[in-house]
């Protein structure tokens, strides 16, 4: 005998919804009618983790365990990476009040334990579904299985409705006739009682339109089977019932996909199942999402998912990123992370006459513990003379708390109070980035200076990160390394019409060397002393030498001008040794300049404009010697060069210093001419102390430079003015000092002459000897 049923739906697309919550703080607690299932998730911060849900109807209050949520339609599920408990009920569970498919209303009890006392809350909503019944739909949920179907038989209307009303009674009668049998591994069972059926954990429910058949998982009339390598868990159940000679039978055959997924190691969790899991059907639709919520094929792969038919399977591909999956973050050894997807699936599936079969699938996957290493990225620029590290790939659950710096420990709250800091960076893939950056400076950084003249600066780092909200600690070390030559510094130098302006940038590593004026270390006593006008504070030296203070040295005196130069010496800070120089030469003129060198030579360029007699024409100019003559003139003014103790040079002795002098002459002449406004007179001071020899022909050595004087002189003699050159000032005019003893410095018979000690200078004072040359 040959039954057909056909399938159909009318229902009222609507959504209505009260909810009542008594007790439960703002925020704990959240409530949401789904397509198919009221969903319940409320705080573990509040619940704990052992919440109880109870279901209440007019018979009673019913604790919802395991075993009994398997058979009633009731899904209850701890999920500490969301942090919270959430229940998911069918809109056919066991205590639920149905109005005609279309209204549903729920009532439960929530019972927290805290510190020994339990306290209970109302839970109460009512739902309306938000998409119209199909003729059989199926849910594969993660602990039952539930097929609902509504049937409209093609026979005599009055059969079909006295069959169906037949039925009723059979949901809770224990006399009536329904039975159940069903199929296991092509072997038909023996039938059973409804109410028998009931006790092995089977639910059978009748509403006003639809029947509806639940069964957890691993019964023993269920089976197991694979289907192009996917394992498949099926109950074939066959509901029938004889009415005279008419016997109603409804198939209840319920097949869902129970594999686990897998990881792709290219980032993507797979969940396989067979493309149609019933026969006679085929596929005409595939809606995909997470946590409930359901999106076209189209959608879903704009967001990234991989939808694909492989053998005649169904394989869907979450990447690891995608939007509504959860992470999670572990110290085991090393980090690791998993991350958890809890998959919404659609099968829209049809028969040959079009009528429509719904199979959704709830199922939680996980992928297993991957690795998770952060990684440290030296991105120090020496140049910029700071050490520049960046920590990456920092999952968004874990934040850094503390680094340590070769050995010592900062905050990173108080980090950026110091020299060094920490900058932290969002990623848009959900990772966290720190970059640190510490100057080569700072204290906590180890310095070492090679042999081959290389520092070497060093870094250990050891962050501190914890797991949110575990406070569970991690540590990732790195060490950085940096080079620089460590070449002696030098300074920029600059001319100006007054003298030599050096500037000097400091460096971290410059405290290597000192700095030397001569063999003077360059102090703001020894500046003040020579008259150096000096600035120096953290970031930079300044230095500007007036022009002819001490340690200047001149050459190419001409006419037009002379060259200047002042050395800057730079020394080892534990040897002393001249490692380096900067040596600045500059283009100066003046009217008149005299220079008394160490080796005993004398430069001058004079003025003799007021020399030169009235009428006088400006042909050649000589010293006491007339056979020296001037090196360059122009007319009024005349250069010479000569050894101190040739041309007719004198020497004049006084307490503590010598003194060579010369005079320059007009013509040629040794006369005075009466119409001549002055008298010309150049003469070099050497202190005694500095000098080895006082001269010899052949070799004159001082210490120290001479203090030159051009003298202009006038009558009377008395009236005369010098002007005077010193190392240690610029030129001045000074008045001429009396001569205590004169020494002509012509005398080539006379080798040297040694002057040991002051008492001896006394002696030659109260002689005042004039000695002749031979």
């Amino acid at each position: 005998m040959a039954f057909v049923f056909c399938l159909g739906v009318s229902l009222l697309l609507s959504v209505w919804s009260t909810a009542k919550c008594s007790g439960v703080p703002d925020g704990a607690l959240h409530m949401e009618c789904r397509d198919r299932y009221f969903m319940i998730a409320v705080d573990l911060s509040f619940t704990g983790d052992e919440p109880l849900f109870e279901a209440v109807d007019g018979t009673g209050v019913y604790a919802i365990t395991r075993w009994y949520a398997a058979q009633c339609g009731y899904s209850v599920r701890l999920l500490p990476l969301l942090g919270h408990v959430e229940l998911r009920a069918s809109y056919f569970s066991c205590h639920t009040d149905n109005k005609d498919d279309e209204v549903f209303l729920f009532n439960f009890y929530l019972t927290v334990t805290r510190e020994g006392r339990e306290d209970s809350y109302a839970l109460n909503k009512t739902c309306s579904p938000s998409l119209p019944w199909s003729p059989r739909e199926i849910t594969c949920e993660e602990n039952y299985m539930e097929v609902s179907v509504r049937s409209e038989v093609a026979c005599p209307a009055r059969t079909v409705k006295d069959d169906w009303s037949a039925l009723k009674p059979a949901h809770s009668s224990t006399t009536s006739d329904w039975q159940v049998t069903f199929q296991r591994n092509e072997k038909q069972l023996p039938p059973m009682a409804l109410s028998d059926a009931r006790k092995k954990g089977y639910a059978f429910g009748l509403t006003d339109g639809r029947l509806v058949f639940r069964t957890p998982y691993g019964q023993p009339e269920s089976f197991s089977t694979e289907v192009n390598g996917v394992p498949l868990e099926e109950v074939h159940a066959t509901l029938f019932s004889r009415q005279s000679w008419v016997v109603l039978m409804v198939d209840l055959v319920t097949a869902c996909s129970i594999y686990e997924g897998s990881y792709d190691d290219r980032g993507y969790m797979v969940w396989r199942t067979p493309e149609v899991p019933y026969r006679s059907l085929h596929g005409t639709q595939l809606n995909i999402g997470l946590n409930g919520e359901l999106v076209a094929q189209p959608v879903a792969e704009d967001r990234r998912f991989v939808v694909g038919n492989i053998n005649s399977t169904v394989q869907i591909s979450i990447p690891l990123t995608a939007e509504g999956g959860y992470r999670k973050s572990f110290v085991l050894g090393d980090l690791v992370e998993i991350y958890v997807f809890h998959l919404y699936l659609e099968q829209i599936l049809a028969d040959e006459d079009l009528v429509e079969t719904r199979v959704r699938f709830q199922r939680t996957l996980s992928t297993p513990l991957l690795p998770h290493p952060v990684f440290t990225e030296n991105q120090t620029v020496v140049d910029e003379l700071s050490f520049t590290v960046y920590l990456g790939d920092v999952p968004e659950d874990m934040e850094l708390v503390a680094v340590h710096l070769n050995g010592d420990e900062f905050t990173v709250q108080f980090m950026n109070t110091r020299s060094h800091n920490i900058t932290k960076v969002v990623h848009p893939n959900n990772t966290l980035g720190y970059i640190l950056k510490v100057p080569f400076d700072d204290p906590v950084v180890l310095l070492q200076f090679s042999d081959d003249a290389v520092l070497h600066y060093e870094l250990n780092i050891n962050y501190t990160l914890t797991i949110l909200p575990e406070n569970e600690s991690f540590y990732h070390l790195t060490s950085v390394m940096a080079f620089i030559d460590a070449s002696p510094p030098a300074f920029d130098a600059i001319c100006s019409k007054s003298g030599i302006s050096f500037s000097l940038d400091h460096r971290p590593y410059d405290s290597l060397w000192e700095i030397s004026i001569g063999s003077d270390l360059l102090t703001p006593e020894l500046a003040a002393k020579h008259g150096y006008i000096m600035s120096n504070d953290s970031q930079s030296l300044q230095l500007m030498v007036p022009l002819f203070s001490h340690g200047y040295k001149y050459n190419g005196v001409t006419l037009q001008g002379f060259n200047g130069t002042f050395k800057i010496f730079m020394r080892d800070h534990e040897t002393s040794e001249v490692e380096s120089s900067t040596i600045k030469s500059c283009p100066f003129s003046t009217n008149e300049l005299i220079l008394c060198s160490t080796l005993g030579r004398l430069t001058v360029v004079a003025d003799m404009s007021l020399a030169i007699p009235s009428g006088g024409r400006p042909a050649r100019f000589n010293l006491v010697d007339k056979f020296c003559g001037a090196r360059e003139t122009n007319g009024t003014r005349a250069l010479f060069s000569f050894p101190i103790n040739t041309c007719g040079t004198t020497i004049k002795l006084s307490m503590g210093n010598v003194t060579y002098q010369n005079e320059i002459f007009y013509s040629g002449s040794s006369q005075v001419h009466t119409d001549a406004v002055e008298r010309v007179m150049v003469q070099c001071t050497y202190p005694l102390a500095s000098l080895y020899r006082l001269f010899t022909t052949f070799r004159f050595e001082s210490d120290t430079a001479g203090i030159g004087n051009i003298i202009h002189t006038a009558q009377p003699i008395s009236d005369m003015q010098s002007l005077t050159i010193k190392p240690t000032a610029a030129l001045q005019t000074t008045p001429a000092s009396p001569a205590v003893a004169r020494m002509h410095a012509d005398h080539p018979s006379t080798r040297y002459i040694k002057v040991p000690s002051f008492h001896k200078l006394a002696s030659v004072k109260r002689k005042s000897t004039r000695i002749q040359a031979k």
